[in-house]
């Protein structure tokens, strides 16, 4: 997706003034992706995007720069595999007079040895991750990542149905995983991932597909996401092969009371954890609080998982165009795991959901 690089920088630099940050080192991957619509070939030779208070530069390896040269037009500082790059990082701190930094905001995905580098040439600089730099910018979309999130949902959400339609008695976990990544790629997008969890399987919240067969009764928890034109989707739902187990219905009740009062609970203002404690006092009223083993939800937007994170610790104050996931659950070990997943843009009177699917149990009759 094309990006407003300077308009972005711009607002970076807003952030830095106000966290007192001299410097913002960020390596290939999403952070750099978000701030210039693109990012270098991530390998071991050290490739930085340097932003100062009043000029950005890149520390780029030569093998890169060509390519990456029809990206950006932001200054290059090269280094050669013979060389090494320890005089070039010095010349791209000297062109953005950042050598006497202070504060260094660190990308906290970027490869271990980039950051000592980095902070080996500011000895003495205090350093921090991008939590209130880029972080807090990745946090709140915009109308073009909000329009690319909710066309992800939409395929999401036809896969879905495709999962649903797909359901046999007898085919294996892996058998309906192949139906959904096959639907995800006919519109497409590139599957990510696809957790097909039928009966006591489901009582796993990450579990592994696999080569279960459904059976007659079985539960099945589907959680799954492809990719497309940059970013992801994530939507988890309920099906049951003929009639459900004895129970279920009750407990898919309590979740989806459980989802109800998290929406409810999330607006501007309101604090994360918050979110996540509506969410998990309808459990535990309900007496399975012991069987919900997991946060509320996750933020999205270029990853898959990002902040906002939904925990009952998290202090982040909610921010309309934030991005999240409400996905409460109940797990019963050895029975079936229930999980109703929404993804949610955070408008100024509540959350917005991306997706149109009900989160009524699908029946697959036999």
């Amino acid at each position: 997706m094309k990006v407003d690089t300077q308009k972005r920088l711009e607002a970076l630099r807003k952030k830095m003034k106000d966290a007192e940050v001299d410097l913002v080192a960020l390596g290939p991957g999403s952070h750099m992706q978000w701030v210039t619509g693109f990012h270098p070939h991530a390998d071991e030779r050290p490739c930085l995007l340097l932003v100062g208070p009043e000029k950005e530069t890149f520390l780029m390896p030569g093998l890169n720069a060509e390519g990456s040269r029809e990206e950006t037009d932001i200054e290059f500082h090269t280094w050669a595999d013979e060389t090494g790059p320890d005089a070039a990082l010095a010349d791209a701190l000297a062109a953005i007079k950042a050598t006497e930094a202070k504060h260094v905001a660190l990308d906290e995905t970027m490869r271990a040895d980039f950051a000592l580098l980095l902070l080996g040439a500011l000895p003495g600089a205090k350093h921090s991750f991008t939590d209130a730099t880029v972080g807090a910018l990745r946090m709140r979309k915009d109308t073009a990542e909000f329009k690319k999130l909710k066309m992800n949902a939409g395929i999401a959400d036809r896969t879905m149905q495709k999962a649903f339609a797909s359901i046999r008695p007898g085919m294996t976990e892996l058998e309906l995983a192949a139906a959904i990544k096959d639907h995800f790629s006919s519109e497409g997008a590139t599957p990510q991932f696809w957790i097909v969890g039928a009966g006591s399987n489901g009582a796993f919240p990450h579990h592994q597909t696999g080569s279960r067969k459904l059976a007659e009764g079985d539960a099945i928890v589907i959680d799954i996401g492809g990719r497309k034109d940059g970013f992801p989707s994530d939507i988890t739902r309920m099906a049951v092969v003929g009639n459900p187990p004895e129970g279920y219905g009750q407990i898919h009740g309590i979740v989806e009371k459980a989802v109800q009062a998290a929406l409810k609970t999330a607006k501007p203002g309101v604090l994360a954890r918050e979110v996540d404690a509506a969410a998990r006092r309808v459990i535990a009223d309900a007496g399975y609080g012991d069987y919900f083993v997991h946060r509320t939800g996750h933020g999205m937007g270029i990853d898959g998982h990002e902040p906002p994170y939904i925990t009952a610790t998290s202090e982040t104050v909610l921010e309309e165009g934030m991005v999240f996931s409400i996905e409460p659950g109940i797990y019963i070990p050895g029975r079936f795991g229930i999980r109703l997943e929404e993804i949610v843009i955070l408008r100024a009177d509540g959350p917005e959901i991306l997706s149109a699917l009900p989160r009524d149990l699908y029946v697959a009759r036999t």
